[in-house]
């Protein structure tokens, strides 16, 4: 490291996006309005900090529907759920609020949109991934997952001139493309989505780590394993020139080996991180010599998304909320004493 100046290069944009800071805010307000608990299906986003901190609030983060009790309130998280999982909560006599992310559910309206008029839809993103589940349970009968482009290669449809592609909308932007190619080289006329699937804020966060990569010798990506948006951010590093690129959700997951030879450290985060937890590795890399931090520029970032309409001011409990369950109050009252029957 003798005479190479250290120096970190901060991206820009990174970190929490609109749909993230929405679905956070989301449960905030419903605890705020009913009072804890309030419960949370899977994840609320996919990340760790951010998860720990609301169960300290009162949130209670579960599997299935079936585990939140009778005349409860359940969040949907950002990731979407499938058509059977509101059925579920009805069963239950739930209060549903859902957090799903506008970009998510457009995505779901195109999958309804399409089977209506009996395409087939291959949906390109990872199995297994919450997003995919919900987005697939819209129109089961006529999605079939396309995982990669080695996936593309092997797909069958029923008439190869009525297909369509949707994607997941935290995926590989290149990846992406290369896997719409190769369906595109099979299935010649295969129609496209009227807008892009692939958030904007993914697209933000990539085309910015593109830069980092191309200058740093190593690049650090905030984020949780579970994270597909965060775990692309290691990916699309390492491809454009970065030694090394690592994921970590906090800085004592950093190995000082990483910094050996390093000049250059490109940080960024993944959309579902927080801020604080950047300034943690930025402090942890000043501490041993890293203090020029220099921010990458890739984009502007404006947009914002309203809270769901079951948490706005005049709307009053969520519509679905069983009689004997938590009613409203005024912020800043105090919780009931006690929580629904």
């Amino acid at each position: 490291m003798t005479g190479r100046k250290r120096r970190v290069l901060l991206a820009a944009p990174r970190g929490v996006c609109a749909g993230v800071d929405r679905a956070i805010a989301t449960v905030n307000r419903a605890l705020e309005l009913y009072g804890a608990p309030v419960y949370v299906r899977h994840e609320i986003v996919h990340n760790k900090y951010v998860v720990k901190t609301l169960e300290k609030k009162g949130a209670i983060f579960v599997d299935e529907t079936e585990e939140v009790p009778e005349g409860n309130i359940v969040i949907f998280s950002a990731h979407g759920v499938a058509p059977v999982v509101h059925e579920e909560a009805e069963r239950g006599k739930l209060a549903i609020i859902d957090a799903t992310c506008p970009l998510v559910t457009k995505v779901h309206k195109e999958a309804v949109r399409f089977a209506k008029e009996d395409y087939d839809i291959l949906l390109i993103g990872h199995e297994g991934h919450e997003e995919v589940i919900g987005t697939s349970g819209e129109a089961p009968d006529h999605i079939t997952l396309v995982d990669g482009p080695e996936d593309a290669r092997n797909v069958e449809v029923r008439d190869p001139d009525k297909v369509v592609w949707l994607s997941q909308t935290t995926l590989s932007v290149d990846e992406t493309t290369e896997t719409v190619d190769a369906l595109k080289s099979r299935f010649p006329n295969l129609l496209s989505p009227p807008g892009d699937d692939i958030c904007y804020a993914t697209q933000n966060r990539q085309t910015a780590v593109k830069q980092l990569g191309a200058e740093a010798d190593l690049v650090i990506v905030v984020g949780s394993e579970n994270s597909s948006n965060s775990v692309r951010l290691v990916e699309v590093a390492l491809g454009a020139g970065a030694r090394e690129a690592h994921l970590v959700d906090q800085p004592e997951e950093i190995d000082e080996t990483w910094l050996e030879g390093v000049g250059t450290v490109g940080v960024t985060s993944g959309a579902s991180v927080p801020e604080i937890l950047v300034h943690g590795v930025l402090d942890w890399l000043a501490q041993r010599g890293y203090e020029d931090v220099e921010t990458i520029t890739a984009a502007e970032e404006h947009q914002r998304f309203a809270l769901p309409r079951e948490l706005a001011a005049s709307a009053g409990p969520p519509q679905r909320l069983a009689p004997g369950a938590r009613r409203t109050r005024q912020a800043g009252s105090n919780p009931p004493a006690e929580g629904p029957t």
